[in-house]
């Protein structure tokens, strides 16, 4: 959290606040790029996925992490290695060292984001606590995230009770779930066109910023041809004009959902992972996918062997830049520690994914976090989590079996 206090005057209650600009701290671009994150190095214990988030060594050395000629950062799943059956395949997962707290303003600009069966990306934040820890610190922010062959986005907010959404008149995207506390948290659709899949790859990609402020956290995405000039004139040095930015896709005004109260700095964290308990339900992938395998299983048809499903499979970004009102930088939270056991599994999704069709998806939940492996080693041996059969664990299933574990170790502990 910033070792500052933000006094801000509120426009309206129910947009953006009057703060107009806002001055550049970090700027994650070019050749240093990967400087300033954390790489998970470790299996997907957040979400279930059929996946090894690799190291920041090994993701150099295995080519999932690169700048390419046109100095954009490449982040990308395996997509050359045969895996064989009861396998993971490689892929990464990344988060910030810094955490930038309430008056911050967050802009990633992206020309191709990853799709395909069996994938799914995120673009999200989360706060510095860690599961089973119930406080401030375990709310996050999704930004940007779908599965399969998804060409819609929604953003959500995933919090304690006690923050809800309403639906602000200058709103631009569709309201699907007002309860924060959901397991599905309190979803937006987007409305514009072109912000998933393959379409946003023909668009040229596109850009999303993030308000995180006391007012309220507002969501924009824009696609490359309507982005904004302040955006498109600024630099890696220049403060940013959020003036003419126009009405929000998601808006949520503190009037329904204390910022302060609710939330703590956040770290920005960029993944895929594979099939696991959203885009490898059969009930998810079977619409979009089923037709696309000899099987009809998430795992057996696009996990095991080749990785040419997985050429689309990539992020490729121009730019992340982190803004805030003060200008000053947020302290890198400390290194990451060895892995535990935070199987954060906050419940599965309802939406049917089909192709060429506008979605208005009921998203799964972000995990609230996850511990991280050390950089070096892997954190001990992975367990196979692999579902070569028409059944995937929904993350409440495994949620609840924790809480019964804890129930019977520790008899003493309320869990609230």
């Amino acid at each position: 959290m910033f070792g500052f206090l933000l006094s801000l005057t509120v426009a309206t209650i129910t947009g953006p606040t009057s703060v107009v600009s806002y001055d550049l701290v970090r700027d994650y671009s070019g050749q240093t790029f990967f400087d300033g994150w954390d790489f998970f190095g470790s299996w997907d214990n957040l979400t279930l996925g059929d996946v090894w988030w690799l190291n920041r060594n090994d993701a150099f050395t295995q080519g999932l992490v690169y700048i390419n000629d046109a100095q954009r950062a490449v982040l990308k799943v395996d997509n050359v290695s045969d895996v064989p059956f009861n396998e993971k395949r490689a892929s990464i997962r990344i988060t910030t060292q810094e955490a930038y707290g309430v008056g911050s303003l967050w802009i990633l600009d992206a020309v191709h984001l990853p799709f395909g069966c069996s994938v799914w990306p995120a673009f999200w934040t989360k706060g510095t606590g860690e599961w089973p820890d119930t406080g401030q610190s375990s709310s996050l922010l999704c930004i940007m995230e779908g599965i399969n062959l998804m060409t819609s986005n929604q953003m959500a907010l995933h919090t304690l009770p006690g923050c809800t959404h309403t639906t602000p008149p200058n709103q631009m995207g569709i309201t699907r779930e007002n309860d924060c506390s959901e397991p599905s948290g309190c979803v937006v659709a987007e409305t514009s066109p072109g912000s998933l899949g393959a379409p946003f790859a023909a668009a040229g990609g596109g850009v999303w910023a993030v308000q995180f402020d006391v007012a309220g956290v507002f969501m924009w995405f824009w696609s490359r041809a309507n982005i904004p000039p302040s955006v498109i004139q600024a630099t890696a040095t220049s403060p940013m004009d959020v003036s003419q930015w126009g009405p929000p896709s998601a808006s949520y005004p503190s009037t329904s959902c204390n910022i302060t109260q609710f939330f703590s700095a956040q770290n920005i964290v960029l993944d895929i992972t594979l099939c696991g308990s959203w885009a490898g339900l059969p009930e998810q992938y079977t619409p979009a996918c089923g037709s696309s395998g000899p099987t009809g299983i998430c795992y057996n048809d696009n996990v095991v062997g080749p990785g040419a499903r997985f050429d689309d499979a990539f992020f490729e970004i121009n730019y992340l830049r982190a803004y805030t009102t003060g200008g000053v930088a947020p302290t890198p939270s400390a290194a990451p520690t060895a892995i535990g056991t935070a199987l954060i599994v906050d419940g599965a999704a309802t939406i049917t994914a089909t192709t060429n069709v506008q979605l208005t998806p009921t998203p799964v939940s972000r995990p609230n976090g996850g511990v991280p492996a050390d950089d070096g080693e892997p954190a001990g041996e992975v367990p196979n989590t692999s579902l070569a059969q028409p059944l995937q664990i929904p993350r409440i299933s495994v949620l609840a079996s924790l809480a019964a574990l804890l129930l019977i170790a520790l008899p003493s502990v309320t869990i609230v």
